[in-house]
């Protein structure tokens, strides 16, 4: 370890000290003025619902808040989280207090309501800024962004009242408006319920294996023998078709099928490029039973609610990752998106199929799967996905627009094991995956539940991108990637995890979201914070036998404790005087001194010496000084999950 003295600690101090020149705070945000918001550090909307209300010319009042600690300057979507923001007891814990705020002013631009309640301006005109304290704000009208009613901001009075007077609403000053919205509290009051999202999942499953129970109206296969012997074992009359030597073929059988009935496919392999367009069931004898695309497009499209797909093997999938511009119907904002990754090849294409079924089927694709797109209550489960080695290929299963349930299956190969795109609510559990890009891959989706999958190999186990919110992610075990578990978003849980032997653990890209009872052991990094604005509730992980245990970001100081407990280190030196299971001493795992101490006597003198207080506490007081890095104000005695480590080989005292 590099030599540390005391001496060399108050050069540095004293350096600081006249580096700084202690700038001036302007108490009353008197030298600050607004800036373009593309330049803030934004949170509050999902990054779909500012890409929709954009995209339609709607208008979402928007604040900025410029704080005493903090370098930047925080954007705000919405009245109301500027409210929690510039008033809220976390933020100013984080950043320090509010210096200036700022608000959307609507004053003459003539603002109107759509039928549906969202803010339009007419002839392109746009809103300025006026200071939050000075700003009148209309509640209690139907105005609405994506997220809820909304609070509309004037910089003049009669502009306020004149508006609230045509649409039946209340004007309140900047106070008013604050001690109606008394912060937004801690994180742990909004946590999403996995028990409810499991109750979701259990019943949309039983739904959809309902088909299952369809009576057979045909059976199909390649020997007439075979046919036959299958109707008599029947004991009923179905009819029977041969497929090949010049019989009628697959798509033939199915379009004579009525509709709620089952077609059956005996062990053969048949020649598909299929459509389905009724409620049926296809149901197979299991592998021996192959649909063969010839390599060319998709093998199976359903194009109707209530369709069934079972006990099956799919093989000769098309290798286009692209669609056909002209077959798209769907919004502007995403049409790149959904261009290059919900119209590519798939072994099973559902379109406008709410409350399908694929269930025991095998798939060799060099492209997708299964796309589900505007394909609400759909299921995928028992499946087996084997995509291009070299994670090339597409996605093994696509809900865009749909939401889904994903369980029970197996994914090897290919770019992303689940990549979901505004498909909200869909729940992945109980799948193993390896071997892939990212095993889940999170698009402008919210309220996912992403619960005990076993997750190897990968780029990303699990990647939550584009600003969602309210997801869950719980019961994951991710080895041997190279970021285990990364969340971006906002309003979300991290819990109870397992993260090991990957380069990064966890990676905590959030706000307003909790991580807890995770156990993140021997990674080359542990924890790292990519997050700008700490507002998170970080406690009661085990972060142990990790090389290095957090990687700071940018977001300034950020304590991992909540209700005085924070986390497990492992050996952190002090002592456990209260018997309450905390130690009686900060830790700080992103300071080499305070990291170094548990093998050190001297290290863990000079962290105590106060030479080293002085300093902490000098760069907390000055903006501009306050370093990234993590503390830990209350470190836990004992491990959360000791049999989590024990089996992962890492002994506690």
């Amino acid at each position: 370890m590099r030599a540390v003295t005391y001496a060399g600690a108050a050069v540095l101090l004293a350096v600081l000290v006249a580096a700084s020149g202690l700038a001036v705070d302007p108490a009353d945000g008197g030298e600050l003025s607004p800036v373009p918001f593309d330049q803030t550090l934004a949170t509050g909307l999902t990054g779909v619902d500012v890409e929709r209300a954009e995209q339609a010319g709607h208008v979402v009042p928007r604040g900025q808040v410029f704080y005493a600690q903090y370098e930047y300057v925080v954007g705000f979507y919405g009245t109301d989280s500027l409210v929690a923001g510039a008033t809220g007891p976390r933020h100013a814990a984080q950043f320090g207090r509010p210096l200036a705020a700022f608000v959307t002013d609507l004053s003459g631009t003539d603002p109107r309501l759509t039928d549906e309640g969202y803010v339009t301006l007419p002839d392109g005109r746009s809103p300025g800024w006026t200071r939050a304290r000075e700003a009148w704000f209309v509640v209690g009208t139907s105005a609405r962004t994506p997220a809820g009613p909304a609070t509309l901001p004037f910089g003049d009075r009669a502009a306020a009242r004149t508006f609230a007077d045509q649409h039946g609403g209340a004007v309140l000053d900047w106070d008013e408006l604050a001690a109606r919205d008394a912060g937004e509290g801690s994180p742990t009051d909004r946590e999403p319920s996995a028990a409810q999202r499991h109750r979701w999942a259990d019943r949309t499953v039983d739904r959809a294996q309902a088909t299952r129970d369809r009576p057979v109206s045909m059976v199909v296969g390649t020997d007439r023998q075979a046919v036959a012997a299958a109707a008599d074992r029947l004991a009923r009359s179905p009819s029977t078709v041969v497929v090949g030597e010049g019989g009628p073929t697959l798509a033939t059988a199915v379009e004579r099928a009525p509709a709620d009935t089952t077609v059956e496919l005996l062990p053969g392999r048949y020649d598909a490029d299929l459509t389905v367009e009724k409620p049926v069931t296809l149901s197979g004898a299991g592998a021996d039973t192959v649909l063969d695309g010839g390599g060319n497009g998709s093998v199976v499209a359903v194009r109707s609610p209530d369709v069934a797909v079972a006990d099956l093997r799919i093989v000769g999938v098309g290798a286009s990752n692209g669609g056909d511009p002209a077959a798209d119907d769907g919004s502007a904002w995403d049409r790149r998106i959904r261009l290059t990754y919900g119209y590519g090849d798939a072994a099973i294409r559902l379109r406008d199929a709410p409350r399908s079924l694929v269930e025991n089927v095998s798939i060799d694709t060099p492209s997708n799967g299964v796309v589900a797109l505007d394909s609400d209550d759909t299921v995928v489960r028992s499946v087996e996905v084997n995509g291009t080695a070299g994670r090339e290929g597409f996605m093994s299963v696509l809900p865009m627009y749909s939401r889904t349930v994903v369980e029970d299956s197996r994914f090897d190969g290919g770019r992303d094991a689940v990549y979901t795109h505004y498909a909200d609510g869909t729940v992945v559990r109980d799948n193993r995956i390896e071997d892939v890009r990212y095993g889940f891959h999170d698009m402008h989706t919210s309220d996912v539940l992403v619960a005990d999958n076993t997750i190897r190999d990968t780029n990303t186990g699990v990647f939550v991108m584009t600003r969602p919110t309210g997801n869950l992610l719980t019961g994951n075990d991710v080895r041997n990637s190279t970021v285990g578990i990364s969340v971006a978003g906002s309003a979300s849980l991290a819990t109870d995890n397992v993260l090991a032997n990957n380069e990064v653990g966890l990676t905590v890209g959030t706000t307003r979201s909790v991580y807890r009872h995770n156990t993140v052991v021997d990674n080359d990094v542990g924890v790292r914070s990519t997050t700008l604005l700490p507002t998170n509730d970080v406690s009661r992980n085990d972060i142990v036998a990790n090389d290095r245990p957090v990687s700071p970001g940018m977001a300034g100081l950020e304590a991992w404790a909540v209700d005085g407990r924070g986390n497990y280190w492992g050996v952190v030196p002090g002592t456990d005087r209260d018997g309450d299971g905390v130690v009686d001493r900060r830790y700080r795992p992103t300071d080499l001194v305070d990291r170094s101490a548990g093998d050190s006597q001297a290290a863990y003198a000079l962290s105590r010496s106060p030479i080293s207080r002085a300093l902490r506490r000098f760069q907390g007081s000055v903006p501009g000084l306050r370093g990234a890095g993590i503390v830990d104000p209350a470190p836990l005695a004992d491990p959360v999950r000791p049999e989590r480590l024990a089996a992962n080989n890492v002994t506690t005292p």
